[in-house]
């Protein structure tokens, strides 16, 4: 199953539970079963307000965060479609600066379902016709569209002509639908290049970065990529960004990690190269004082999970699950400790690479206690273990969930120093430690 689609609203878990029986669709990228769904609705994606189309490997859940603080901070309405979900289905469909209803959205599964019944349209096409449904028929200023696998044959890219496009970092994942160079992954992610539509992107090593100038050149979409149009530093705890309109200053993110005032910058530069969203400047500040965005570099607050540890302990979250993800986070958590021991709390799916994710986090961990992914396929505990002895992580244990973890953990902790303790490796597994922890994202 592609993801797990829970509710404790029962028609809501009716029609996720025929949702989630849905094949074969799944593991074929396309657009022929989504525009024939959305036909059948009345195409939908033709009437949606304005929309920003983000793709990218890692930063555009961020950069989404960023734009709808942006949008909101001036005063817009807007509707924001993401995923996946970490606890509940709802949250990846927010209506008008809510996330949808349960009542709103059992009808819209079994309008969809239904119509589709016949097309053997994948769990991510129907929940797309289900955001793009919702969208139209609730007024709004804005709407931020999320891709969510590459981006030319993700389900995403039948909207006609967005305001504006943009990809945020690019690295290797997902190789079996992408594949497998960088090169060939950024001209997945660029096919939401449209005629027309300006395109902000990144700054990317020469071949990638011809990759994606090619694809664009190919869809008639003015390019914008950082470096060259736009540009940004870090100074005396700040973010100066400057385009040909001008310089601009804000706070540094409320978001933690080194590589947000990135992810802020991508939001500003996509919204300041695009003309149908009047964004004043002062609402760049606030969106970075205002973004939020769970289970990325997340610091839990004192609930069930935070209280199995010792008084002082530090306990962070984060969802990432590839390298280019693994390099951000172990600075990130590095920095945050402050010489202070690091134990590391890692499930990841069977499709990632361990040690890839691993390595920047080798050199100074205290610990690794692996855990499975409830519900998915994973490397087992003994394979996440063995993996991190070859790359010279000593003090490692299994346990059979995160609780376990971190009471293991809190039995190998020293008296005198609280760990920082980071659960790591899948988004899958965040959503189950905010459960656990009484930390629902709203």
């Amino acid at each position: 199953m592609p993801d797990h689609a829970r509710s404790a609203d029962p028609a809501v878990q009716f029609q996720l539970d025929r949702l989630m029986a849905l094949g074969p669709g799944a593991d074929v990228l396309g657009l022929d079963r989504i525009t024939r769904l959305l036909a059948r609705l009345g195409d939908p994606q033709r009437a949606l307000p304005p929309v920003i189309h983000v793709a990218g490997t890692n930063g555009k859940g961020s950069t989404c965060a960023f734009l709808r603080a942006a949008l909101e901070a001036a005063g817009k309405t807007v509707h924001v479609y993401t995923s996946p979900h970490l606890v509940r289905f709802n949250e990846r469909i927010r209506v008008a600066g809510r996330l949808i209803g349960d009542a709103e959205l059992a009808a819209l599964l079994a309008e969809v379902l239904e119509a589709g019944a016949d097309i053997g349209a994948s769990f991510f096409e129907v929940t797309t016709a289900v955001a793009f449904l919702a969208f139209t028929r609730t007024r709004a200023d804005a709407c931020i569209i999320e891709v969510g696998l590459g981006g030319r044959l993700d389900a995403t890219n039948v909207i006609p002509a967005p305001a504006a496009t943009a990809i945020a970092q690019l690295g290797i994942d997902h190789q079996a639908f992408l594949g497998d160079t960088a090169e060939a992954i950024a001209r997945e992610k660029a096919g939401i290049a449209k005629p027309g539509v300006p395109l902000i992107t990144m700054a990317y090593p020469p071949t990638v970065a011809e990759a994606v100038a090619a694809v664009a050149g190919a869809a008639g979409a003015p390019l914008f990529p950082r470096g060259s149009d736009w540009s940004f530093r870090v100074e005396s705890g700040e973010l100066c960004y400057r385009d040909a309109k001008g310089t601009l200053v804000t706070p540094l993110p409320a978001l933690a990690g080194p590589h947000q005032p990135a992810n802020l910058a991508l939001a500003i530069a996509t919204l300041r190269h695009q003309t149908r969203i009047a964004v004043p400047d002062a609402a760049f500040a606030a969106a970075a004082r205002e973004a939020r965005w769970p289970a990325r570099m997340q610091r839990l607050a004192q609930g069930p999970l935070l209280a199995l540890l010792p008084s002082g302990s530090e306990l962070w979250l984060d969802g990432g699950h590839n390298p280019a993800a693994a390099d951000a986070v172990a600075d990130t958590i590095e920095r945050v400790a402050h010489g202070r021991p690091v134990h590391l709390v890692l499930g990841m799916l069977a499709n990632k690479d361990v040690e890839g994710l691993l390595a920047p986090f080798a050199p100074f961990i205290a610990s690794l206690t692996a855990v499975p992914v409830p519900g998915h396929a994973d490397h087992s505990p003994a394979e996440l273990v063995e993996t991190a002895h070859r790359l010279g992580i000593t003090s490692t244990a299994v346990a059979g969930e995160v609780p376990t973890a971190l009471r293991m953990v809190a039995g190998r902790a020293d008296a005198g120093e609280p760990p920082v303790v980071l659960v790591l490796g899948s988004l899958y597994l965040a959503g189950t430690v905010l459960e656990a922890n009484d930390e629902l994202p709203d």
